[in-house]
C-alpha cells in the first residue's frame, strides 16, 4: 500500500473517523487519500480553528488528527497545538512538506524564509509536541508512523509527522497493520509495592481525609477507578476546574470544585483540618488551583501521576500509577475497617435555582444565571465555558453522569471553545452513531461564550452549520472583555470590542432561515427561551444572546479582582 494509505489506516484503527485541517499546495496530494480511507474530511475555516477543533475532538474520543501545509499552515496551528500539549489532548499533527529534491537542493521556494532552510518549523514544533518524525524513506516510514502514534497515546499529547509531497504515493509494506498500536504501561515492581504499602497505611490511619480529583485522570485512563474509590470510601470529594465533568456528581459525597482561598468558609475549615488527601491526576497551574491555594500540604498528600506517586514528601518514580490506583480501589472496596465519617462533615454541594426564585422582570446577572441555566443540562451533554465570565460561571453548574465540561484550565487561549465545540460535537455524534456513548442515543454540545471570544474564531460557525452538528450557543453579550476588565483596565478602551449584530452571524455563515435565534435580557425572557421545545429538542445550530452588564462577574476570583480595583480607585 501507499504511505498515505498506511497512515490513514492507522488513524482509523485508533478510532479516528474525521480529520480536521485546511488544504494547501504541499498537502493536496495527501488529502486525495483521506476520504477513500473512510475518513471524513472536515475542512475548517483556518488552521488555528482546525487545531482547536482537533483538540476538542481528542478530549471526547481520545485522539484526533489535523492536516496542514508546510510553514504558513502549520504555524497558524501552532498556538492550538501548544494548548493541546499543555492540557493533554492527543492530537496527531500531519504536515505536508516540499518534495525531498527541493529540500536536498535547498531551493528558494514559497512558504519558506527564502534561505534554503527547511527545518525551522519542525524545530518550533519540537517544543510543543512529545514526538516528531520526518518521513523520508519508504522502508522505515511505517515504523516511524507507528512510533509517533504510540507516543501520542502514551503521553496523551500532540505529535508531529512530516510527509514530503513526493513520498505520499510511495509503496510500503502493510504487514505492521496486523499489530495494533497500544499505549505502554509500566509493569508492577518493588517500588510500586512499597508505595502501595505506604498508601494503605495512611488510608488506615486517616481521621479527616478527603479526595481531590484533577483533570489528568483522563489521559491517565483511571476515571473508573477513581470513581470507585469515591463511592467506596464515601469521603468528601472535590474536583479542580480541570477535573470537573469527569466524575458522577450525583453521589452524595461530591462537593463541587475546591476553590482554595476563594472557597466557602465551611469548605476552608474542613480542608484545613485534613490529615490525608488523595490527589488524583494533579495539574497544578496557577489558574487551575486558584492561585495555588487548593494544593494540599505535601506532608498529608498522596498524589498520583502517570508514572509517579508522591506519598507525603517521598516520591516513587517509574511506577505504574494506574496499577496502584486500581489496587487502592480494590482495597477500599473490600475493607470494613476504613474510616467512614460516622459524623459526615457539613459541606455544601452544587445546586440549581428555580425560575420561581428570581423576579421575572429582573435583569440577568452572573450571581444567579448559571444555576438557572443548569436546569437545561441533560445526561450526555457536553458543556463548554469559554475563557472569561462564562468559563467561571459553568463551574457552578451541577452535572449529570456522562456530562463533560470544558472550562479554562491553563493555556487560556481566548477563542478556543467555539472551534472546540465543533470538534467535541462531531466526536459526540460519531460515538452515538456507533452506540459507544454510554448507552445514550442523544447528546447535545452546549457552548457558553462571551462576545469578545466569539469574535476571535467566529468562522467555525460555518463548519458547525455545514456538518449539521447538534450545537446550542449561548452568547454572553457583556460589551467587551469583562474578564480582562476584572483583572486590569476596568475603564480602558483596550478592553472594548466592536459591537456586532451577533444573531445575524448564523445566517451569514450559511444557516437556514428557520434557525432558532433568540435574545434574553431578563429572567422571564430566559425562562421562556429555555422552555421552548425548538431550543431544547431541536437539531442543528441554535443560538441565544444573553445581555449582561459589562462589569458583572461570577463569584470567585474575577469578582474579587474587580472589587479590589474599585476599592483602590476609591
Amino acid at each position: 500500500m501507499k504511505v498515505a494509505e498506511y497512515l490513514f489506516a492507522r488513524l482509523r484503527q485508533l478510532g479516528i473517523d474525521s480529520v480536521h485541517g485546511v488544504p494547501g499546495d504541499y498537502n493536496l496530494d495527501l488529502l486525495d487519500y483521506v476520504e477513500p480511507a473512510g475518513l471524513l474530511w472536515v475542512g475548517n475555516a483556518n488552521e488555528l480553528n482546525a487545531a482547536y477543533a482537533a483538540d476538542g475532538y481528542a478530549r471526547i474520543k481520545g485522539i484526533s488528527a489535523i492536516i496542514t501545509t508546510f510553514g504558513v499552515g502549520e504555524l497558524s496551528a501552532v498556538n492550538a497545538i501548544a494548548g493541546a500539549y499543555t492540557e493533554r489532548a492527543a492530537v496527531v499533527h500531519i504536515v505536508g512538506i516540499p518534495a525531498r529534491s527541493s529540500q536536498d537542493n535547498r531551493l528558494l521556494i514559497h512558504h519558506t524564509f527564502n534561505d534554503g532552510e527547511y527545518n525551522r518549523f519542525a524545530t518550533i514544533h519540537s517544543h510543543v509536541t512529545v514526538a516528531q518524525t520526518r518521513l523520508w524513506d519508504p522502508r522505515t516510514s511505517p515504523e516511524q508512523i507507528d512510533e509517533a502514534l504510540r507516543q501520542c497515546l502514551i503521553h496523551s499529547r500532540p505529535v508531529y509527522i512530516e510527509i514530503p509531497v513526493d513520498l505520499v504515493p510511495a509503496s510500503v509494506k502493510a504487514d505492521r497493520l496486523k499489530q495494533p498500536i497500544e499505549p505502554l504501561y509500566l509493569e508492577p515492581n518493588s517500588e510500586a509495592k512499597d508505595a502501595l504499602d505506604q498508601i494503605i497505611a495512611k488510608i488506615k490511619e486517616a481521621k479527616n481525609p478527603y479526595i481531590l480529583v484533577d483533570g489528568e485522570i483522563r489521559p491517565m485512563d483511571v476515571i473508573d477507578e477513581v470513581q470507585s474509590i469515591i463511592k467506596s470510601t464515601n469521603w468528601p470529594a472535590f474536583a479542580t476546574p480541570f477535573g470537573k465533568g469527569l466524575l458522577d456528581e450525583t453521589v452524595n459525597n461530591f462537593h463541587g470544585i475546591h476553590m482554595g482561598s476563594f472557597d466557602r468558609p465551611e469548605v476552608k475549615s474542613f480542608t484545613e483540618k485534613a490529615d490525608l488527601v488523595l490527589n488524583f491526576g494533579p495539574h497544578q497551574s496557577s489558574s487551575n488551583t486558584y492561585g495555588y491555594s487548593n494544593i494540599p500540604k505535601s506532608e498529608i498528600v498522596v498524589a498520583f501521576k502517570d508514572t509517579q506517586v508522591q506519598v507525603g514528601k517521598t516520591v516513587f518514580r517509574d511506577v505504574a500509577a494506574k496499577y496502584i490506583i486500581a489496587q487502592v480501589a480494590e482495597f477500599v472496596g473490600s475493607t470494613s475497617g476504613l474510616q467512614r465519617y460516622a459524623d459526615y462533615p457539613s459541606l455544601p454541594r452544587d445546586y440549581k435555582l428555580s425560575f420561581s426564585q428570581v423576579p421575572a422582570d429582573k435583569k440577568i446577572a452572573q450571581d444567579q444565571v448559571w444555576r438557572l441555566l443548569a436546569n437545561m443540562i441533560r445526561p450526555g451533554d457536553i458543556v463548554l465555558g469559554e475563557t472569561g465570565t462564562a468559563g467561571y460561571g459553568v463551574r457552578e453548574m451541577p452535572l449529570h453522569p456522562h456530562n463533560r465540561l470544558f472550562t479554562p484550565v491553563t493555556w487560556l487561549s481566548i477563542g478556543f471553545m467555539l472551534p472546540a465545540t465543533q470538534g467535541a460535537s462531531l466526536a459526540q455524534r460519531e460515538l452515538i452513531e456507533r452506540s459507544k456513548y454510554h448507552g445514550l442515543k442523544n447528546g447535545r454540545t452546549i457552548l457558553f461564550i462571551g462576545d469578545g471570544s466569539f469574535q476571535m474564531t467566529v468562522q467555525e460557525l460555518a463548519t458547525i452549520i455545514r456538518l449539521n452538528l447538534n450545537v446550542i450557543i449561548f452568547l454572553i453579550n457583556n460589551d467587551g472583555y469583562t474578564i480582562e476588565r476584572c483583572i486590569h483596565g476596568r475603564k480602558q478602551g483596550y478592553n472594548d470590542v466592536s459591537p456586532w449584530r451577533y444573531l445575524t452571524a448564523p445566517k451569514f455563515f450559511g444557516a437556514s432561515e428557520d434557525t432558532y435565534l433568540s435574545v434574553a435580557s431578563t429572567y422571564g425572557e430566559l425562562e421562556k427561551i429555555l422552555n421552548d421545545d425548538k431550543l431544547a429538542n431541536g437539531t442543528g445550530l441554535r443560538m441565544v444572546e444573553i445581555m449582561m452588564e459589562r462589569e458583572d462577574a461570577p463569584k470567585g476570583p474575577l469578582l474579587h479582582y474587580l472589587e479590589t480595583q474599585i476599592a483602590e480607585e476609591k
